[in-house]
Formats: C-alpha cells, structure tokens, sequence
C-alpha cells in the first residue's frame, strides 16, 4: 500500500472572508497623508485611525484629518471587536493637549475630533485629560470646533461628564457599538443601559452639546433589534447616529456574521431619519469620525432650522 495514501490530509484552513466591492478602499499613498504620520510622530500622538485599522485612513489622512487618541495607545479592555493594545497604559504623557492644539494648528482643521483608549486605572476615568485638550485647543485654535469621543467611565461617570461637559465641547460622541444582546460577547467591560446613561447626562448637563452615537453592523444583530436601539438613543435626546459595517481586524476578534449592502445601510438612514435624528451617516465605510466636520456643519443646520420652524409656529 502507499504510505502517502493512508496518511491523513493537513488540517484546512479556515477559508478567508472575501470583502465585498463596496467596502474595498485603495491604499495610503498620497504625499498628504504621509505629511499627517510624520505630523503625528513628530508630535508623539496616536491616532484611532492606525490604532483601529480604519479603513478611510487614506482618504482621511490626505486631506490632513485624523482622529486624536489621548491618553495612550493601551486600553483597559478587550472588546472583541477593536484592534487597540490592552494592558497597563503607561502614565499619562503631561505634553498631549498642548500637542494636540499644536497638530491642530498645523493641520488648519476647522473640527477636530479627540477620542481615547479606556483608562480605568485612573480615578476620574481620564476625563481631566479631556479637558486639558479642549483648554488648548480653545486657547491656539478658538475657531476650531472641538468633537470629543469618550468611554463610558465606568464607575465614574456622573462626575467625568460633568467636567467634561463644563469645559464646552461642541459634540460629544459615545458610541454604544451594538444592540444589548451582543454585549456580553462583543462589549463584555460595558453596560448598554450606563452608555444610554452617560447620553442622557450629557444633554441633563449642557442641552446645547450635541450628542452623537453609533453602532456597528454585521455582528449578528437583527434588524428590529436596529430599530430598538434607534429608539433607545433618541428617548436619551440623541442628535446624531452614525451606523457602519463591521471589520474583524484579525482573526482572534469577533467575526463578521453578514456584510451588509449599500442598500440595507440605505434604509437603516431612512427609518434613522424618521425617528427624529437632527443627522444620520448610514453606510458600510461610515466611522464615528467620517467626514465629522461636515457632518457637524449639516447637523447644526438642522437645528437652526428647526428652531427657526418652531419659532414661526409659536409666533403664528
């Protein structure tokens, strides 16, 4: 008999998941985008662009946008669908704000957007480092319109959203990521209802903040279940929802359960809309940072003109 025949064939592989055309993006080559790395390592700041893998850094980066994220690039946790480092974070670099208003200026940007790895190894969460980068930025670039992406503060949240919210931000995003079901596997250190909470808090300190969230697809979640969290966010007064696909960054993250076309993210817009959203970003590559400043300049459009449409009707 042949040796070779009776010898079992090598475990297979796990065959890849091919992506879709339409969340397929070139990669970074254009001399601006190369300008913002060498801008950010000059400066010793980390961005969630590289530290999520996102999939816009290219097209982000050439137009000189990038998301800031303070506080290091070590998180606290280990959600199953993010690609940042977890572990002990180093101290806290006392230089960062004034590095970001300094990026800030060189960059010209009109709207920044500042997020941060979860830092529950320190007492108020991090949040004092939020306002030390929103006091700088307001002192060397004031016309800069500032968007902060924060974690929920776990255990500290009453009080990291009152300092936050008392140093004048112009949105503040928290994303609640996925519906409640999938938590325990996907957002296991996070509570839905404490990010529902943190929302509510903002808009009890300061109605005149913005409030935005998002959530990704393609965890598995169903389609009612979309809808429910849609009516969570706006019973918390949320402004403004983001909604876009998710990627498994390798493969000890979660994996993706359904690439979700154009038209159902179409649709997902259409029903956000209707429920009220003063904005709605609504398709595969959307990112809670994705054409913000944009976004931010339509959002308070809509607002303007809704009160102007509530002011007519009072005064008729």
């Amino acid at each position: 008999m042949n040796d070779l025949a009776s010898t079992p064939p090598p475990a297979a592989r796990p065959a890849r998941q091919r992506k879709p055309d339409w969340i397929r993006v070139r990669a970074p080559v254009s001399e601006g985008y190369h300008q913002t790395r060498r801008l950010m390592r000059e400066l010793n700041l980390n961005t969630v662009c590289e530290e999520a893998a996102c999939p816009n850094i290219g097209e982000c980066w050439s137009k000189k946008h990038a998301t800031v994220m303070i506080l290091g690039d070590v998180c606290t946790r280990a959600c199953a669908f993010c690609n940042v480092k977890t572990g002990m974070p180093r101290a806290v670099d006392p230089l960062e704000p004034e590095h970001v208003a300094i990026a800030a200026a060189r960059m010209g940007l009109e709207h920044i957007v500042v997020t941060s790895v979860d830092r529950d190894d320190l007492p108020d969460g991090g949040a004092a480092q939020f306002v030390k980068v929103i006091e700088a930025l307001r002192r060397t670039t004031p016309t800069t319109t500032i968007e902060i992406l924060t974690p929920d503060f776990r255990g500290k949240m009453r009080r990291a959203v009152e300092m936050i919210c008392a140093a004048g931000p112009d949105v503040y995003n928290h994303n609640l990521e996925t519906v409640p079901r999938l938590y325990p596997t996907i957002r296991p250190g996070a509570r839905y209802y404490a990010s529902l909470r943190l929302l509510e808090e903002v808009k009890a300190h300061n109605p005149l903040i913005f409030t935005k969230s998002g959530i990704m697809l393609g965890l598995g979640e169903q389609r009612l279940e979309v809808h429910q969290v849609m009516d969570d966010m706006r019973s918390a007064d949320v402004d403004f929802i983001t909604m876009g696909q998710y990627l498994q960054p390798t493969p000890r993250h979660a994996k993706v359960e359904e690439f979700v076309t154009p038209k159902a993210f179409a649709a997902y817009g259409v029903i956000a809309r209707a429920k009220g959203f003063l904005q709605v970003a609504s398709s595969p590559l959307t990112r809670s940072s994705y054409h913000a400043g944009e976004d931010f300049a339509q959002m308070r459009a809509a607002r303007e003109a809704k009160l102007a449409r509530g002011g007519a009707m009072a005064g008729a």
